[in-house]
């Protein structure tokens, strides 16, 4: 049995705004309270490390795209498989930046982020039997997180 979204429900529309508001609500704020500060800039950092300025609008637009595909699986199955990967590596991933900024804990950063890339892998893989479009939408987001997990490790190692 084939299931669609009906994009013509009221219902579908405050659905995705639900999930846009959350993700990046919930992202924003915790990024709000765990910044980079001084202990951040007195780490050694390899030289691809990016300016700081870039992850604002790396994470804004992920965070969109996270959304559009948790909204987009949450319409056809709430309570798949993909959906439960879905719920899972965003708590995961809402834990990262404090555990990181706040906790200043470099190698249990680098374990949550490489769960997070598992997580976004598996959702990749399940989810595509569903929706592709949700499958792909996560594509970006699993291609920064491999380069985040690279920079975490790096930074973990160099001090």
């Amino acid at each position: 049995m084939t299931v669609t979204i009906d994009y013509k429900s009221p219902r579908t529309w405050i659905t995705l705004v639900v999930f846009i508001v959350v993700v990046i609500g919930v992202g924003g704020l915790i990024g709000s309270q765990s910044t980079p500060g001084a202990w951040y800039e007195s780490l050694n950092k390899p030289p691809f490390n990016p300016p700081n300025w870039i992850f604002g609008p790396v994470w804004s637009t992920l965070y969109l795209m996270i959304a559009v595909a948790g909204w987009r699986i949450w319409m056809l199955a709430p309570a798949s498989t993909a959906m439960k990967l879905w719920f899972a590596q965003m708590i995961f991933n809402w834990i990262w930046s404090p555990v990181w900024f706040i906790g200043e804990m470099l190698w249990p950063a680098f374990a949550i982020i490489t769960v997070i890339l598992a997580l976004i892998v598996a959702f990749i893989l399940v989810a595509r039997q569903r929706d592709t479009v949700a499958a792909w939408l996560f594509v970006p987001y699993a291609v920064w997180v491999g380069f985040a997990s690279t920079l975490n490790l790096s930074i973990a190692i160099l001090n």
